[in-house]
């Protein structure tokens, strides 16, 4: 009966709770993954999602990879329930063991995207814009430097029209030239100079003179320009 599944479950969470104390994070993840199931079973959705996260966060400590299967399950589960948010966030825990503990900066690179989109769709921009930056920085490490451009364009345009953001659209302007930079010299001063029109409080920055002086050592070749201007 559904009373006897209840119980089991609470006596489930109680163990994973004394496998926590103690420190042996293997069990208290298995644990807590066999009141997930219970929970299913029971058709408590959010309680099993809860489950698998708890189970997410104590495998983390030993086992990376069955962490991520637990969070993946608890995604999984929280998009059926249309809980888009939290499940964002979820996608950014498992980006992070991608990005500490596993070192695959591409399958980081995905989950901090899919993580961006459900912010995009439940209108959390500046969320989304976070992600999309971790994903521009590592497509950048990666050679990917058209992805990075566009992505820093996209953030710094928004960042423009807001007067909270305003000071750091130069930032993002910077790199995306310099992103242009490592493509292409021409790409890059055509790209200084749309950043400029679009956004005149560029043309001052120190960021925008740096970019100037660097293409124009660039241009001369003039190693020793470009060693001052660094």
């Amino acid at each position: 009966g559904s009373s006897r599944i209840e119980e089991a479950c609470d006596i489930y969470a109680r163990a994973a709770n004394m496998f926590k104390m103690a420190k042996n994070w293997s069990a208290a993840g298995n644990a807590f993954c066999q009141a997930a199931q219970l929970h299913l079973q029971l058709q408590s959705k959010h309680d099993a999602a809860t489950n698998f996260v708890d189970a997410g966060n104590a495998f983390k400590k030993a086992d990376p990879q069955e962490a991520i299967n637990c969070l993946i399950r608890a995604i999984e589960i929280y998009t059926d329930m249309g809980r888009f948010t939290i499940a964002a966030k979820h996608h950014i825990s498992i980006a992070e063991i991608y990005e500490t503990e596993l070192v695959d900066i591409e399958k980081a690179i995905a989950h901090y995207e899919q993580a961006a989109d459900y912010y995009k769709g439940e209108e959390s921009n500046s969320s989304a814009n976070k992600c999309l930056l971790k994903v521009a920085t590592y497509a950048a490490q990666l050679e990917q430097y058209q992805k990075a451009v566009e992505i820093y364009e996209q953030v710094g345009t928004s960042a423009m029209d807001s007067p909270l953001l305003k000071y750091s659209a130069k930032e993002y302007f910077f790199k995306a030239a310099l992103c242009h930079f490592c493509i292409d010299m021409l790409n890059a001063k055509l790209a200084v100079q749309k950043y400029e029109e679009m956004f005149p409080a560029f043309t001052d920055s120190r960021e925008c003179k740096l970019v100037k002086k660097l293409l124009d050592a660039h241009e001369e070749q003039n190693i020793d320009a470009y060693t001052d201007a660094v």
